[in-house]
């Protein structure tokens, strides 16, 4: 049996090979479609995940596009304005409606201090964890997603210390959107980062081990950049920043004061 993870918009990982299809209909074209992924980070050692196919519907159809020779790949391994491709194919257009990875049963795991776990995803979930994107497939207009993976937020342990994978997702249409970055000192705070606009949390994530964030698929407008650090010894600090779509906004290194 195949694990199916549902997302309404997506960009993953992995590199496809080759793609058999299953289109049920082909009203208005087709659009080039690419799927991307990055990671927000977690303080894992690494996430490997094995997808065998990736399903994307569409009001004009529905595609398959199976990954042959498909092996686990790292998603810690992208992060930081690195992604990579998971798969490529015209599809048909329309309202996108959904996207499901579809999951090997074996290849799928976590590991934390040199050991191996294996990760499960819920019983009774087989349609999978939906993200909404309203966008529309326009024919013959290439069209590219990106799967922002946030790590820290998506392996739950259970009571009987197994690892569950229940994916957190974001995401993200590359061509209207830009990006924040920077570097928090001292890495001893471990902080979470978060975009907000206005009340509303945009983006969250947790700077890496050299204490770096990245914030891809930030909509153009001003934000507030709220480092919140998990070490009690330190202080919260709030950046303001103003995001223009396509370029990257690189706020340098932002200390915290200690308590």
């Amino acid at each position: 049996m195949k694990a199916f993870l549902g997302f309404t918009a997506v960009a993953a990982a992995l590199a496809l090979a080759s793609c058999s299809t299953d289109s049920t209909g082909t009203s208005g074209g087709t659009t080039p479609f690419t799927l991307k992924m990055t990671d927000a980070p977690g303080f894992y050692d690494a996430i490997n995940l094995n997808v065998d196919a990736v399903e994307i519907i569409t009001e004009g159809g529905r595609e398959v596009i199976d990954i042959d020779d498909n092996l686990p790949f790292d998603i810690l391994k992208f992060r930081l304005g690195r992604d990579t491709v998971l798969a490529s194919h015209d599809v048909p257009s329309g309202r996108l409606q959904e996207i499901r990875l579809i999951l090997d049963d074996e290849g799928n795991d976590v590991w934390i201090d040199g050991q191996r776990h294996d990760l499960t995803t819920p019983s009774g979930q087989s349609s999978g964890v939906k993200i909404k994107v309203q966008d529309d497939l326009i024919p013959n207009m290439a069209y590219t997603l990106l799967l922002d993976f946030d790590a820290s937020r998506s392996i739950h342990t259970t009571g009987n210390g197994k690892y569950m994978l229940k994916p957190v997702i974001r995401a993200i249409p590359v061509a209207v959107s830009g990006v924040v970055k920077g570097i928090v000192t001292p890495i001893a705070a471990e902080p979470h980062v978060y975009a907000i606009h206005g009340q509303d949390t945009i983006a969250g994530t947790m700077s890496t081990t050299m204490g770096e964030f990245y914030f891809p698929g930030i909509p153009q407008g001003d934000y507030t950049i709220s480092v919140v650090p998990t070490n009690p010894a330190f202080l919260t600090k709030n950046v303001d920043v103003t995001v223009t779509t396509g370029q990257t906004k690189d706020l340098g290194t932002i200390p915290l004061e200690a308590k």
